[in-house]
């Protein structure tokens, strides 16, 4: 044990982090080098009632306090200390969604998170209004389907928010959000870094004739970015996260961040020209944009940095799951003959494997459509594989095939980026699952986007330890240092990585593969109406 953490704790010089993520609610506590102490973790699951995925306000509420205890927990086993100062927290969640509350704070509607896909339709007809994209979990696209809907709730609206606003506001009592988060609650201006003016102007005379007894601006919550001071913890907030009673009130907290900004931080990717892939059971790429994008697509969310920086995310619903059956499926054939081998080297040998394969994959094509795909307009899942009789049919491809698929709509989307609109990006940092075999799911995203992948040594604690290093950076951050120097110089200086240059003729292939994955789209699209 550290006698010197142990002086950290007590002296509160530390910072604590929170995040909401869809199945587990996850504390981590950092010193003031954002070195993780001590962690807590909470499991929960969404509810799908009345055919909307959502969580209880008691689900949330209890989820925080417990895993908040278990962090206080596991600082008095290591260190023999009671938690009582904190020397700046931060609250980060799962994005967007609609949270709205009535002037006496009452949750109007159950919250519908991010997962919901019912305000389609609102998303679609205020893309065309702004001509800028607004995806379906967006909070406007929520707030206008319902008023779309009729939803009598509509115009007792006093206030929206997201999850990590609402846990926010219980604790500090302010109504404020990261710029981050608001770049998936409404458009952004990355100049002014408040919400678009022209855009509220528009939607605001878009429902004039519903006669709403409030503006949308009146609703929002105020914008703050990285750095800012965003409240502190009142004796209520204080009694809600710790109903021991141990933790004081008074402690400074960040703005309240979605997944998205704390993974920018996470993998030092805030830094314009560089970006992050998370590569697990869904996949997405976040490249922060020099400029504007020259017109709206709708493979491409535009939302920004924890400072307001423009970034072009693609998010895709499917990476991995597709591969997990396969190799379950070549774990049953070992089992089968008598060979028990852990699942870790099943995948590190079927891994390897693949780079024994033909560049381009032998012909062979695959989609890991478990379920739908927005980005290349498939609407339900339908994984397949396919192959002429020509095609190479042999394990090293069957495998390289599953790889590459894994990144195949993902590059449709950012291709978009780097080709037609020229984006430059000189590194990405890759992370999640998928790279867990050293080497070759880097090489292939490598190959996929043609620049270099970075994946961490020390992966830290995620967007949980990401949320902390914000909460650090309002209160040890030197007069006008920037997040990318204090990320930089501060954060991951000496941090061991290894970063793989894109091979020349794994590129071609790449391109070759993703020539035949557009041309066989048709092939899936036609699986969905006639497998049913």
């Amino acid at each position: 044990m550290s006698e010197t953490t142990k002086q950290l704790i007590e002296a509160g010089r530390t910072a604590l982090g929170i995040e909401f993520g869809s199945t587990r609610i996850k504390a981590v506590l950092v010193d003031e080098n954002n070195a993780p102490v001590a962690s807590g973790g909470h499991e929960w699951e969404n509810r799908l009632e009345n055919g909307i995925w959502t969580y209880t306000l008691e689900d949330i509420i209890s989820g925080l306090q417990d895993c908040y205890r278990k962090m206080a927990e596991d600082v008095n086993q290591k260190y023999g200390v009671t938690l009582t100062k904190i020397g700046a927290i931060g609250i980060s969640a799962m994005m967007h969604g609609y949270m709205v509350f009535d002037k006496a704070d009452n949750l109007l509607v159950p919250f519908r998170t991010w997962r919901n896909n019912n305000a389609a339709y609102a998303a679609d007809r205020l893309t065309e209004l702004f001509g800028y994209h607004i995806p379906a979990r967006w909070s406007v696209a929520h707030l206008y389907q319902a008023i779309l809907n009729g939803e009598g709730h509509v115009k007792d609206i006093a206030f929206q928010t997201t999850l990590e606003g609402y846990v926010h506001y219980m604790l500090t009592g302010r109504k404020v959000i990261g710029i981050g988060e608001a770049s998936g609650m409404f458009p952004v201006d990355p100049n002014t870094k408040q919400y678009n003016a022209k855009m509220l102007a528009q939607f605001n005379t878009l429902v004039k004739d519903k006669y709403l007894p409030f503006k949308l601006e009146e609703i929002l919550p105020e914008i703050l970015v990285a750095g800012e001071e965003a409240g502190r913890l009142t004796e209520e907030g204080a009694r809600l996260l710790d109903p021991s009673g141990n933790l004081q009130s008074g402690i400074p907290l960040c703005p309240p961040e979605g997944d998205a900004g704390t993974g920018m931080v996470a993998t030092n990717s805030v830094k314009r020209r560089t970006g992050n892939v998370s590569a697990g059971t869904s996949v997405f790429a976040m490249i922060v944009l020099e400029k504007e994008l020259s017109k709206a697509y709708p493979e491409i969310d535009l939302v920004t940095t924890p400072v307001g920086d423009l970034v072009g995310m693609v998010h895709c619903n499917n990476c991995t799951s597709d591969i997990n059956g396969w190799v379950s499926l070549f774990g049953e054939f070992a089992a089968l003959a008598g060979a028990d081998i852990p699942k870790w080297k099943l995948y590190d040998m079927l891994y390897f494997e693949a780079e024994k394969g033909d560049k381009d994959c032998g012909g062979l094509l695959s989609y890991n459509y478990v379920s739908n795909e927005h980005v290349t307009k498939v609407d339900a899942g339908r994984p397949l594989f396919v192959r002429t009789s020509e095609g190479k049919f042999n394990l090293a491809n069957v495998m390289r095939t599953h790889l590459y698929s894994a990144f195949g709509a993902l590059k449709v989307g950012c291709d978009i980026m780097l080709k037609e609109e020229g984006v430059k990006l000189d590194v990405i940092t890759g992370h999640g699952g998928l790279f867990k075999t050293e080497r070759v799911g880097q090489s292939f995203l490598a190959a996929a986007l043609g620049v270099p992948v970075t994946v961490m040594k020390t992966a830290g604690e995620g967007g949980a330890w990401g949320i902390a290093v914000l909460a650090n950076y309002v209160i040890t951050k030197k007069t006008g240092e920037r997040l990318e120097a204090y990320l930089s110089e501060r954060v991951f200086k000496g941090q061991e990585g290894v970063t793989l240059a894109p091979d020349p003729e794994d590129v071609k292939g790449f391109e070759a593969f993703t020539d035949r994955y557009i041309k066989g789209l048709p092939i899936v699209r036609e699986a969905v109406y006639s497998l049913k």
